[in-house]
């Protein structure tokens, strides 16, 4: 009798299970020995298969994008590695450049200090000069102002000693002797 699934049995049969097995309770068809060297061959033929797939498709794809990823980070990493190194050459020319400037505005200043030093010290020598002629000049005006002065001083001491003389003793002095006497006076 043939083996139903999902059909009901009909009415002559009786049951209508369809877990229900003629002649008793067969074995897990896994485990059936009669069986078995067929199912070998069946996972011996599963796993060449399998094999196959994966090592002629799944593989190289795999393999593909991992070769992929490491030379993107192998390019990415020379590529940082080459930024770096500009970076770091742009930075030296950078310092070099700053301290060529530095000592470009030291010896600027340095010659602007030693023009203007130059300068101040032409303007002072020029203002001593003019103040030594100036000074040079007052002096002379002093000295002749001295000199005129003294000699109207001895006008004068002459004109006051012959008043005093003529007050005190009522004669008129002789006026040689006069100046005789306030030239001995002023003089010693």
């Amino acid at each position: 009798m043939a083996e139903s699934h999902g059909g009901a049995k009909g009415p002559a049969g009786g049951t209508s299970s369809h877990t229900e097995a003629e002649g008793g309770a067969r074995p897990f068809p896994p485990f059936q020995t009669n069986t078995f060297a067929s199912q070998l061959v069946s996972l011996a033929i599963a796993f060449v298969a399998l094999y196959l797939i994966v090592s002629r498709i799944a593989l190289p794809r795999v393999g593909g994008v991992i070769d992929a990823r490491q030379k993107r980070i192998e390019g990415n990493l020379a590529a940082a590695q080459k930024f770096k190194d500009e970076s770091d050459a742009e930075l030296k020319a950078y310092e070099a450049e700053l301290a060529s400037a530095r000592s470009r505005a030291q010896v600027i200043s340095a010659e602007t200090r030693e023009k203007l030093s130059a300068q101040s010290d032409a303007e002072r020598k020029t203002l001593e000069e003019r103040l030594s002629r100036k000074l040079a000049d007052a002096e002379k005006t002093i000295a002749a102002t001295r000199a005129s002065a003294m000699s109207n001083v001895r006008g004068i001491a002459a004109d006051a000693a012959a008043n005093i003389i003529q007050r005190l003793a009522g004669i008129e002095p002789d006026p040689k002797s006069v100046e005789t006497a306030v030239n001995a006076s002023l003089k010693g």
